[in-house]
């Protein structure tokens, strides 16, 4: 028969001595590793830093931007720039960057009208060439962007500038045939290639119809708010364009 060594064995009370020291050394090794770990800096900082490329002030973090403006013909200044964007960081990290770096701008906020919660905040400025806003949403994950400034200047050598508390209306013609526009019960026609005409309005929300021959008469809404600038064209096919803000 054959037999089966199984080894030298230690006494049991040299089992239990390793076995101690074995225990201490891992804990010793995870109270090190801890250690090491809470001094490490964050792989990724929240705060939000400046792009100086952009057009309008926005972070250097983002994942979508875009700026658009309004111009008009022999005025180099736009009269309005807006600037959108989505921005993953929270609400309130994003407003305090805009905060901070409007401020730095010379950007005064218009405490008073301050809408500000949890997933939405509307801030009214005055900047050193206009008037100006900032709209914040949050939406899945990020948050939605839109800042907006004017430029009270050149929207006065445009003559597009409304009366304090009251909003503006162009209408331009640059189709072929006649176009007429009704609104607010005024019927106003424009002949083929007539200067635009600006109506001041109320702020509201209005109906309005624009009727070209040879074309269906459309009829749509527009909201205007005070201090703002609109224009609604016939464009050279007779189709009307969206209405388009210009300031």
């Amino acid at each position: 028969m054959a037999s089966v060594g199984r080894g030298a064995q230690a006494p049991a009370r040299w089992q239990l001595i390793a076995c101690g020291l074995a225990l201490l050394a891992s804990c010793l090794l995870a109270a090190s590793a801890g250690a090491f770990v809470s001094n490490l800096p964050p792989l990724f900082s929240a705060a939000l830093t400046l792009d100086p490329a952009a057009r309008l002030p926005a972070p250097t973090r983002y994942l979508y931007r875009g700026i658009h403006t309004t111009v008009m013909p022999g005025i180099e200044a736009p009269l309005r720039t807006r600037l959108e964007a989505r921005v993953p960081a929270a609400l309130g990290d994003v407003l305090a960057f805009y905060r901070t770096e409007l401020g730095k701008l010379g950007w005064q906020e218009q405490q008073d009208v301050a809408v500000v919660s949890a997933d939405h905040a509307r801030l009214a400025f005055v900047s050193p060439i206009g008037p100006a806003a900032l709209e914040l949403d949050r939406k899945e994950g990020s948050t939605a962007v839109q800042l907006v400034q004017k430029n009270a200047q050149a929207a006065t050598r445009a003559n597009v500038l409304p009366d304090p508390g009251q909003a503006k209306l162009v209408f331009s013609n640059i189709g072929e045939n006649e176009a007429v526009l009704t609104i607010n019960q005024r019927t106003i026609p424009r002949p083929a290639g007539a200067n635009a005409v600006a109506l001041d309005l109320v702020p509201g929300t209005y109906t309005y119809g624009l009727a070209v021959p040879g074309r269906p008469a459309r009829t749509n809404m527009l909201a205007v708010a005070a201090g703002d600038s609109w224009e609604l064209t016939v464009g050279r096919d007779g189709e009307a364009w969206p209405p388009l803000q210009l300031y």
